[in-house]
């Protein structure tokens, strides 16, 4: 059953006993802070949603955890898992998370190369385009005499003196952060370290990031951007993940905290904050890492996770049950169509899941553009003051308005009845909109839901055609307020077969911080020709990032036996500027040579060609380690029941659908009343508390034993 007191909604599964040991996870959205509790002891669930509080965040993760404690009484927490927006917001420049002001010690003559960038323009046909705001100002960088070659070799010691002057002249400007970026120190780190113990032999009050420690690869510019933005983020990730834990330990919770990395994984708090670029994508990322759970206990090779809440929309894909990812992202970039704009943020080498984002949510509001033509998005009415029929002075028609009026949405409350709905003020502001461009309301509502269809299937073709995967093959896994209404539509338009609707689909991200593992992910750059390189040398690379990734594990709490390791190799053709992450495995015989024939096959899947007789260059060796911060049995599946009773509907509506060309009387059935067993054939309606699943005609319905609710499209 749920409560509900204006600003905080709890439910606790039914036959839940009122103690026991519990793993927690909090996920900060824009609107909301989830969080979902599970017991250790028998699997019972209980979930809380608040409102977030961005200028504060942490309040908005306490006020969720206290309501926990309370309406769970005697409660003890054994672990807290936590994703936060704080690196990102910084980054756009929230109010009270601004960046500080950093230095940077460069090279002599180097000190630009932070400001120059690359040639890529955001806006290729603007003449007057602006680059982002250098993290660090020119006149905090500053350079010194030192010299390491291509190869490690120095060529111009460093020049101490120059260190402590540039120390010293950035201390007495105020600043308190600052980066070193020394010409390839990748391969030799050892000016880079000298600048360090400097600082903290003579200047303890700075912070010291070192470019070696925090992107140890080739490209100079990137190198320098990751740097800065550590820099830049380490005092406000460190400060929150500070006041977060004095919160947490006040409330007399001394469970150990993990906070989820952009990579898909668990690392703990002092981990956190040093690394703070790691925790740009931690929001997103506990959606995907839900996803990749589901793929492996049902068993699905092939999944796409689909994740629409009120502003955005999210596509991901698993392979093998392990989400995909990418190894650089544009940090407070720009979106096109779902790509990430080159130019238009701070780029951040590290390992990313590969995520394509949509400005389409069920706030997403619907205008007239100067040409007379209907557009949707990208902005959005949020949460405040949301759509128009939510009667919170909203007057510009959005997703979830045109949904009510094909009256897939329930038209008279949402929430459960906690929150009522105004259907006749939501039909007024798409009649005004309607009278503009010259449509029918009924037709421009349903255009409305066509055009941000539209949207989301660009993010899913992105992730699965764009990365050589056929989405025919794949079943979508669909979640977020809105996931579940647009699922069965977006699928029908890529051909997807299949698609998952996981129980609570609202908190479904908060719900993956739970299943993610504890995640160390390391490099070491190669920069050579694969047929000159000897498989032992590439193979020792591996040998010391597995023997420093599990002692980084083992000290946060994971068990030696419990560690998994994959590795992966970047690999290009000779000439090129971009790589492909191939597995590898330097156990095998032959492994390099495998690893090469399988560069060519993805490059053939991901750019249409191979050319196999082309030399192959071995750019860096990566390695992923995890290993689970718990060892909890997941709740034993109920029994299904080959011969269920035919569940009953709670109404009836007339609902829109395109299959239908109009209206069809549609039976409406509330989620919480669908077995384990249970079927459904559309056209029909699922509601419940935090979602509303549509199944268009020519959809099958069937509940599996982990009360997952899987749409199939019949033959």
């Amino acid at each position: 059953m749920w409560h509900f007191d204006k600003v905080v909604y709890v439910r606790i599964e039914e036959e839940y006993g009122a103690t026991g040991r519990y793993r927690v996870g909090i996920d900060v959205g824009g609107t909301f802070t989830d969080l979902v509790a599970v017991s250790i002891d028998d699997g019972h669930t209980v979930t809380v949603k608040a409102s977030s509080t961005p200028r504060a965040p942490e309040e908005g993760v306490l006020a969720v955890l206290q309501s926990f404690l309370q309406q769970v009484e005697g409660a003890a927490v054994a672990l807290l898992c936590h994703s936060t927006t704080v690196a990102t917001n910084a980054l756009l420049g929230q109010l009270n998370l601004e960046p500080p002001r950093i230095g940077l010690l460069t090279t002599e003559g180097f000190r630009d190369v932070l400001e120059i960038g690359r040639q890529a323009r955001s806006e290729v046909y603007n003449l007057q385009v602006t680059r982002p705001r250098p993290l660090a100002e020119r006149r905090d960088r500053l350079g010194v005499p030192e010299r390491i070659d291509a190869r490690g070799k120095v060529m111009w010691p460093l020049d101490e003196a120059a260190v402590r002057l540039a120390l010293a002249t950035l201390k007495g400007e105020g600043v308190r952060d600052v980066g070193v970026v020394f010409l390839h120190s990748y391969i030799n780190p050892v000016h880079e370290r000298r600048v360090a113990d400097i600082a903290a032999a003579e200047f303890p009050e700075l912070r010291i990031t070192l470019s070696s420690e925090v992107n140890p690869e080739y490209r100079e510019y990137e190198r320098a951007s990751t740097t800065a933005v550590t820099a830049a983020l380490r005092p406000i990730v460190s400060a929150y993940l500070q006041r977060l834990e004095r919160g947490v330990r006040a409330r007399g919770i001394g469970a150990p905290i993990l906070v989820m990395g952009s990579h898909g994984g668990m690392v703990d708090i002092s981990a956190a904050a040093t690394r703070p670029a790691a925790l740009i994508e931690s929001g997103p990322a506990g959606g995907l890492s839900a996803a990749a759970e589901v793929a492996r206990r049902l068993g699905l090779e092939r999944v796409l996770s689909f994740d629409m809440g009120g502003t955005t929309a999210k596509a991901g894909a698993v392979l093998h049950g392990t989400p995909e990812t990418i190894v650089e992202f544009e940090a407070a970039g720009h979106t096109h169509s779902g790509r990430y704009i080159r130019g238009s943020g701070y780029p951040v080498r590290f390992p990313f899941l590969d995520l394509a984002e949509v400005s389409a949510g069920g706030g997403t509001i619907a205008y007239c553009d100067p040409g007379g033509a209907l557009r949707v998005g990208p902005i959005s009415a949020g949460a405040d003051p949301g759509p128009v029929c939510y009667g919170r002075g909203g007057s510009e028609p959005t997703v979830t308005d045109a949904n009510l009026l094909l009256g897939r949405l329930n038209p008279t409350h949402l929430l459960g009845g906690d929150m009522p709905i105004d259907r006749a003020a939501a039909q007024a502001a798409m009649d005004a909109l309607g009278r503009t461009l010259g449509l029918e309301g009924l037709d421009l509502a349903a255009g409305i839901v066509r055009l941000v269809n539209a949207d989301m299937t660009r993010a899913l073709r992105i992730v699965s055609v764009e990365r050589g995967y056929d989405p025919r093959r794949f079943t979508m896994v669909a979640f977020g307020g809105g996931g579940p209404l647009h699922a069965c539509a977006l699928a029908g338009m890529l051909g997807i077969p299949a698609v998952i609707v996981p129980p609570g689909p609202g908190l479904f991200s908060a719900a993956g911080l739970l299943t993610s593992p504890l995640k160390v992910a390391l490099v070491r750059p190669v920069l050579a020709a694969a047929a000159q390189v000897r498989p032992e040398e590439v193979a020792a690379h591996y040998a010391d990032m597995r023997a420093e990734a599990v002692a980084d594990l083992e000290r946060q709490g994971a068990a030696g036996d419990s560690i998994t390791v994959a590795y992966t190799l970047d690999l290009r053709y000779a000439g090129q500027s971009f790589e492909l992450s191939i597995p590898a495995a330097p156990s095998e015989q032959s492994w390099l040579d495998d690893a090469v024939r399988r560069f060519h096959r993805r490059h053939h899947e991901v750019y249409g060609y191979e050319s196999p007789d082309h030399p192959v260059e071995i750019v860096a060796a990566r390695l992923a380690a995890s290993a689970r911060p718990f060892e909890t049995p997941l709740p034993s599946r109920p029994a299904v029941s080959s011969n269920p009773p035919a569940p009953r509907p709670r109404a009836t509506r007339p609902v829109y659908f395109e299959e239908t060309g109009g209206f069809a009387e549609t039976p409406i059935y509330w989620r919480d009343h669908l077995a384990p067993g249970a079927a459904l054939v559309g056209p029909a309606v699922v509601e419940q508390y935090d979602t509303t699943t549509l199944l268009h005609p020519g959809w099958h319905l069937a509940v599996d034993g982990d009360g997952n609710m899987v749409l199939t499209r019949r033959e």
